[in-house]
């Protein structure tokens, strides 16, 4: 089963820009469908293509990247004979899959692409991370494409259902809700999203099952041994504290607050000391960071404090996965509840969870927002995600409240328009109702959130 991604297009756009003048460098988490994707372009898109996996490909072939770059007749003939491929001058395509196995192939780009015979693709996960780059030259003939899981829009794709994220689409630019049943369709396929997730092979697993979700869930277990097994290969001096916050995502995300408290996770622990941590987690793309943006102005970025910061799993349906054990998804009848609306302690959780990543593969970095009252000692104003419109003349941004519950209060929400109106675009409430205004805010069920 093929799942159509949203990066395919993006893809084709830079091929027909770039005219082989750059190699495209695919940056995702593993088991994100990758190498797929790339096959697939190459045999939509090319006369051939060859793919080198160098998670697999044997020292023969590495050899030819180290002994013929200054002889490429030679090294394309090699390249080209091993793998039983005819290359034809602009019109193949060479992938070089799991490229931070072989740093030196990627260093190599430089030359490759200003040959110009071909055009090439990398595929790769940490490939900034500090051992895969220590010892090669990084290339600035790449262009960097990030992957994600697929969205909400493309999960609906999978069940042939794009005619209903366009009625969504029209629905929101016209700032009106869906028709009822509408409504209650997308909803249950947001469950089913909040459950299944956006990972390829778990989404296969569901739809081949005859929507199983225990068949989902066994590729989720598989997915998350997979990372957990990529953390206990990493420099030892932050592996323990990689293991240590991967480990804390659920319990984290389960608290009111939602930030990781450092000194909770080990005592006496400070950010600065969690530097690496987060670099990695970001960089393999497990997990989505949220900073603290504390004076939300032009550009949100420069008024970020990483001392603070939200960790949110990279996919919602590994999040489901990684809270509960085997057992305890079927004993606490997880799936049912979440299904029927039912699940109060966790529900917030997987929300704000889906939330997170369906903004970050729309392109915005995460900030959240709190102002604290010294006479009330307390938060008084907490905003779930801060996103811009990314302006530098007419800068607005866009405060974000997840409400995973019918009844909620967005006091906090009005404070903050009233403090920072003048640099307000509008405000959003995402609830589990059909869309809605109140007091000049915005309210939209969640399955929109495909549209900001």
């Amino acid at each position: 089963m093929i799942l159509k991604r949203k990066i395919y297009d993006k893809m084709l756009e830079l091929k027909r820009t770039l005219n082989g003048k750059k190699a495209l460098l695919i940056e995702g988490a593993r088991r994100i469908g990758k190498s797929t994707v790339c096959e697939l372009f190459g045999k939509n898109e090319y006369r051939s293509y060859l793919m080198i996996d160098f998670a697999k490909c044997p020292d023969a072939v590495r050899n030819y990247f180290y002994q013929h770059m200054n002889d490429l007749d030679t090294f394309f003939m090699l390249i080209s004979t091993y793998y039983g491929v005819k290359l034809y001058e602009r019109e193949s395509l060479l992938i070089f899959d799991e490229v931070q196995m072989f740093p030196k192939a990627r260093e190599c780009i430089k030359y490759l692409v200003a040959d110009g015979r071909y055009d090439y693709i990398e595929t790769g996960s940490l490939v900034s991370i500090k051992e895969n780059v220590k010892d090669i030259v990084i290339p600035s003939e790449e262009r960097h494409l990030q992957m994600y899981p697929l969205d909400f829009e493309k999960f609906c794709d999978a069940f042939g259902e794009a005619p209903l994220t366009a009625y969504i689409r029209k629905c929101f630019a016209d700032r009106c809700p869906l028709e009822t049943e509408l409504h209650r369709k997308a909803m249950l396929l947001w469950s089913q999203y909040l459950l299944v997730g956006g990972m390829p092979q778990s989404v296969i697993a569901f739809l081949e099952n005859r929507k199983d979700f225990d068949s989902s869930d066994v590729e989720k277990r598989d997915i998350l041994l997979l990372y957990r097994s990529d953390i206990m290969k990493i420099d030892a001096k932050y592996r323990s504290k990689v293991l240590s916050i991967f480990d804390s995502i659920p319990g984290l995300l389960s608290q009111h607050e939602k930030r990781v408290v450092f000194g909770k996770v080990v005592p006496g622990s400070t950010a600065d000391q969690y530097e690496d941590t987060f670099f990695w987690l970001a960089d393999s793309m497990i997990a989505n960071e949220c900073f603290l943006c504390s004076d939300p102005n032009i550009g949100l970025s420069i008024n970020e404090n990483r001392g603070y910061v939200k960790c949110y799993l990279g996919d919602t349906g590994l999040l489901v996965s990684h809270a509960f054990d085997e057992n305890e998804v079927l004993e606490n009848e997880v799936y049912k509840q979440i299904l029927g609306d039912k699940l109060n302690i966790n529900e917030g959780m997987l929300y704000e969870n889906a939330i997170a990543q369906m903004l970050v593969a729309n392109g915005h970095k995460l900030y959240f927002y709190t102002h604290y009252d010294d006479t009330k000692h307390r938060n008084d104003i907490e905003i779930d995600f801060l996103i811009s419109n990314n302006s530098k003349l007419k800068y607005k941004m866009y405060p974000i409240e997840v409400k995973s519950g019918k009844r909620y209060s967005i006091e906090s929400l009005k404070r903050f328009k009233e403090k920072y109106k003048s640099r307000i675009g509008e405000c959003y409430v995402i609830h589990p109702r059909e869309l809605s205004w109140k007091d000049d805010i915005l309210c939209i069920p969640p399955y929109m959130t495909i549209c900001l």
